[in-house]
């Protein structure tokens, strides 16, 4: 196993200047990490070279790895203008991530709001879809990096439709960059979507969620999923999920890559983050 942690899980000291980005990466080898996955949020690696080349370097100055590098994307678009212009934007984040030195990276495929999220829509919606992800990922073989899509938005979340998307997709270096807390956002139930799909892994997310069911309204800081329950992001190991389960089929599958802690609780993030790695690591080695 390779912990680390994603650059989301300190978005809020990001997004403060409490820390920057290339501060964040010390920060994280600290801690025990030993990658960071680069999620450019409160950051942009957009036309900035330097920076990019500043994040690999300080990277291997402080002996950790620069594990996935994660953007969003959305191949949904009014017309056809539209959609080759993300196509050829995701194109140019295919050369950041190569710049960084990553062999992985996640990008988002399609958002649509909860009520357009049916089944229908998304086979619909499918071959356009799987065509872009098709292409990004022919363009990303050339530098031998494997794009993935991620279980989150609500449209593309379940196991099921994660799976068919990559089958019809169909290359061999197009997979799924798994969140093992994400499936309960769409009312699945997370041991059993991740028993489902970690054979189709490239990246591994843990997160936790404290749940609350329906009838119960918590209030402030919690959201929804489809079905009217309640969720909130927490410390990985302090939720509802089942984290020791999830662990333990992580590690007794054929997974042998990178896991990436994801805080999005309400803790201050460092302190959050910082008990999600050492409860990973202690869980890991107990499981």
């Amino acid at each position: 196993m390779k912990l680390g942690l994603s650059s989301y899980s300190l978005y809020s000291a990001l997004k403060s200047k409490e820390l920057n980005i290339l501060e964040a990466i010390e920060w994280i080898a600290e801690q025990g990490g030993e990658h960071i996955e680069i999620v450019p949020m409160g950051f942009s690696l957009d036309d900035n070279p330097d920076l990019t080349d500043a994040l690999r370097q300080k990277a291997e100055k402080v002996g950790i790895e620069i594990s996935n590098y994660a953007i969003g994307a959305n191949f949904i678009m009014p017309d056809e203008e539209q959609y080759e212009q993300e196509i050829e934007r995701v194109f140019k984040q295919v050369d950041i991530a190569n710049r960084l030195g990553v062999k992985l990276m996640r990008h988002d495929v399609a958002w649509r709001p909860i009520g357009e999220t049916s089944i229908l829509q998304f086979e619909q919606d499918l071959p356009r879809i799987s065509a872009a992800c098709r292409r990004i990922a022919d363009y990303a073989a050339e530098y031998g990096i494997t794009t993935s899509v991620e279980n989150h938005g609500y449209f593309v979340q379940a196991s099921d439709r994660v799976q068919t998307l990559i089958h019809h997709v169909n290359k061999p270096n197009f997979k799924t960059t798994l969140d093992t807390g994400n499936f309960l956002c769409v009312d699945e139930n997370p041991i059993k979507a991740v028993k489902k799909n970690i054979h189709h892994a490239s990246m591994v997310h843990i997160k936790d969620f404290y749940y609350r069911p329906e009838k119960f309204d918590p209030g402030e800081g919690w959201f929804q999923t489809p079905s009217g329950n309640y969720l909130r992001g927490s410390i990985v190991g302090h939720g509802d999920i089942d984290i020791y389960e999830i662990i333990k089929v992580i590690k007794y599958s054929s997974y042998e890559g990178y896991i990436s802690i994801e805080f999005e609780g309400m803790e201050d993030c460092k302190k959050g983050s910082k008990i999600s790695l050492d409860n990973v690591r202690r869980i890991w080695e107990q499981v």
